[in-house]
């Protein structure tokens, strides 16, 4: 097994991480959304060559998230355009097409008024990242990091459930995207500046 590498800025960043709590929403991997339930959230893991995922941490208070967030009216009901949107909204990134992989059952519906709902994951290649700005919803200026994705999931604080998650979206990448099966462990922040990736 290879040793993980990163630098003493990235080792500093990761020791200020903060899990969040699972929350235990059940995962429906490959199923179809019911007709009566709201898709309400859309996140993405995205890929790139070498088979690490972008991942997203808010420096302010350390919580990691990957990205992706509520569907919006312009999206018109569409998880892969809301998929875009918060991507480069929150990270700068051109992403090219998603591929559906199931959704969380959210049966509180924290985001749809105390409603039940669904919270659609998708995986999609990483095409590019521009210069890193803040997000205009929140302002928050996220830090970028790529990171194997079973490193993701430990980062997350997803435990057993985020890791079958992840295995979904491996085999996924692997098939659609001709990504490695065993990514790349080397933990690398993305330049200020922005980075190409799949062309």
């Amino acid at each position: 097994m290879s040793r993980i590498e990163y630098s003493a800025e990235i080792a500093e960043l990761l020791g200020r991480v903060r899990r969040r709590p699972i929350a235990g929403w059940p995962w429906r991997p490959g199923e179809t959304v019911p007709g009566d339930l709201p898709v309400k959230q859309s996140w993405g893991w995205l890929f790139v060559p070498d088979g690490r995922v972008l991942t997203l941490v808010n420096p302010k208070d350390g919580v990691v998230s990957l990205p992706g967030g509520s569907l919006e009216p312009e999206d018109d009901g569409d998880p892969g355009a809301a998929l875009a949107r918060e991507a480069a909204e929150e990270a700068q990134a051109l992403i090219g097409r998603p591929y559906y992989l199931g959704y969380l059952y959210d049966r509180v519906g924290s985001a749809n008024g105390g409603h039940e709902c669904a919270r659609v994951r998708m995986a999609a290649p990483l095409r590019a990242v521009g210069p890193t700005a803040p997000d205009p919803a929140s302002g928050r200026h996220y830090r970028r990091l790529l990171v194997a994705p079973g490193l993701a999931v430990e980062l997350l604080g997803w435990g057993a459930p985020g890791l079958r998650q992840a295995r979904v979206a491996v085999s996924a990448a692997v098939l659609e995207l001709g990504v490695p099966a065993a990514a790349n462990e080397t933990i690398e922040e993305l330049p200020h500046t922005g980075m190409t990736f799949f062309h």
